[in-house]
This record gives structure tokens, C-alpha cells and sequence, in this order.
């Protein structure tokens, strides 16, 4: 049967005067046509991920595109059997990507970003060039999926790259340096930031990762394992050229994709865990989370 659901990625960096006003509207728009997911609102544009049927994401993309008055917006399309989301979530913040400089120095990726890299000229760069791939991901994204050779920085938070990049990156501000993301909104800020600290030569993955597998010239070749996504799916394929699994299950240390949260609450992190050890062990990243568990259960 034909999926009957979209999956929407979508951003954009656009002025918007009133952004709690926007943010009513845009829920407004979602509750009257079912749509679920997260939505960011701030005076510097929109950053969302929906789900809904197929005429919901319809109506959904014609009446947000009139309300920002403008056609700029690119919304990836993935289709999808169900929602991939189990709420609604529309909030009002100060960024649409939290980088967290202060005024003076913020980022507005209409006067200053990276170098747009087409997939294909990406691919070309990454693979012909003396070139360094960066990932601007958080680690636990990276730790999924990535380029062959990327840079991939131990961050927890996009808010971490700036004093990450001047502690351990600014020995390569003579090189060429080729960004990416997931969907292009945070290469927007990073690579303006990259120009901002001296790096000579900066460029970006335009449309990020999800748009670099769905090119039919790339074919998501050389990005070793999936794509992490802010949705149920946890995982999306992105290699149909030269596909590698590169995440290991905690306990056995064999392949495996699965991403879980530990069981344990007050721990709840992010562990790759096969079927068979999840059954052995439980979802567990370790043997204090499960006793601390058991001493709770009745």
C-alpha cells in the first residue's frame, strides 16, 4: 500500500518581527490539520520536523510559506506509514540553533556563512581535495553515522563548538574545511563562525546529510553508517553506493544500529544494543543502571 504519511524537515533564516504571535499561528495551522512534531520560532527564522498525511503537509507548507511571505523555504520530503512523532511542539526561543554567542558576535547566516556545496561538488572536494571534513553534529549523532574521515567533535551541544574549535581547530585555519550537518541549519551558523575565528576557506554540505542521499548522483557514498533523525525513526539510511555499519552494540561489541535509551531514568543515555543482548541484559548500558533498577522493583 502506498505510505500515506510526509515527514518534514525544514528551516529557514528570515526575520520575524512578532515570533510568539508566528508561534500561535503555526500551532493553530498544525492542531486544525493533525500535523505533530517540533517547531522553533525566533526572531531569526523557523527551524521545524512534522509529520502528518499527505494533504495535512500540503496545506501545512502552502500556509507557512504565505505566512513567512516568502517561497525560500526547502522542505525535505520523506514518506512515511504513520506519524513520526507522538506530540505537538511549538516554542518560542531566542535561536533557532543555539550556538549561545553573545550579541556582538552572533551569527546571521544572511550577511556571513560558508562556501554551498552541491552534493555532488561536495562528494568531488571530499574525495579529490586536500580538504577536512567536519562534522557539525553532537558526538551521540556522529557516533551513528558520519563521512569517512570526518572531524567529529566530542560535543554534547551545538553550544560547545565555539570553545571546542578554539581549543583543539584553530591549527587548521589554513586549510579547506567542508561542513555538514544533518539538514544544513547548523553548517549556516558554524561555517559563518569558522569565518568569523580566521579560517580561511570554508564551505557547507547545502541541505545537509538528508539531502546529500537522496542526490541520485552521490547516493550517500562514502557516509559510513545512518543519519541520526530527531523522530521516532532514530536512524535513516543514507549510503546506497558503499554503505558500512560503523556503531558497535555496548554488551557484545557486534554491528548494530539500534539506539536506545538506558532503562535506568536518572541515566537515560543514548547505547547501541543489539536484540539478543537486550534480551539477555535488558535495555541496560550497564550493569550499575540495571541493579540500581532492580533495587527499585517491587
Amino acid at each position: 500500500m502506498p505510505k500515506e504519511f510526509e515527514i518534514l524537515l525544514y528551516y529557514l533564516y528570515v526575520d520575524i518581527q512578532d515570533p510568539e504571535s508566528f508561534a500561535s499561528s503555526q500551532r493553530r495551522l498544525c492542531e486544525e490539520n493533525e500535523i505533530m512534531g517540533r517547531i522553533i520560532i525566533s526572531h531569526e527564522g523557523i527551524n521545524g520536523t512534522v509529520s502528518g498525511k499527505k494533504e495535512a503537509t500540503a496545506e501545512y507548507k502552502k500556509q507557512t510559506l504565505e505566512d513567512l511571505g516568502t517561497d525560500r523555504m526547502q522542505f525535505k520530503v520523506d514518506l512515511s506509514d504513520g506519524h513520526a512523532f507522538k506530540k505537538l511542539s511549538v516554542k518560542v526561543r531566542p535561536e533557532i540553533v543555539s550556538l549561545h554567542l553573545d550579541s556582538q558576535s552572533d551569527i546571521n547566516p544572511n550577511n556571513q556563512t560558508g562556501e554551498r556545496l552541491a552534493p555532488e561538488e561536495f562528494l568531488s572536494e571530499m574525495e579529490n581535495g586536500d580538504v577536512i571534513v567536519f562534522d557539525g553534529r553532537n558526538k551521540y549523532e556522529s557516533d551513528l553515522g558520519k563521512f569517512k574521515g570526518a572531524v567529529c567533535p566530542p560535543v554534547n551541544n551545538f553550544r560547545e563548538f565555539p570553545e571546542w574549535i578554539r581549543e583543539n581547530f584553530s591549527h587548521a585555519k589554513g586549510k579547506r574545511v567542508l561542513t555538514y550537518c544533518t539538514g544544513g541549519i547548523r553548517c549556516e551558523k558554524l561555517s559563518g563562525f569558522l569565518l568569523d575565528e580566521g579560517f580561511k576557506s570554508v564551505a557547507q554540505l547545502d541541505g545537509g546529510i538528508i539531502n546529500y542521499s537522496k542526490n541520485s548522483n552521490t547516493k550517500g557514498k562514502n557516509f559510513d553508517g545512518e543519519c541520526y533523525v530527531f523522530d521516532q525513526r532514530v536512524g535513516v539510511k543514507v549510503n546506497s553506493n558503499n554503505p558500512k555499519v560503523i556503531s558497535k552494540c555496548i554488551h557484545c561489541d557486534q554491528p548494530s544500529q539500534r539506539y536506545r535509551n538506558c532503562a535506568w531514568k536518572p541515566c537515560n543515555d543514548q547505547i547501541f544494543i543489539c536484540d539478543s543482548c537486550e534480551e539477555e541484559f535488558g535495555k541496560f548500558c550497564g550493569e550499575e543502571c540495571r541493579g540500581s533498577c532492580t533495587k527499585l522493583s517491587p
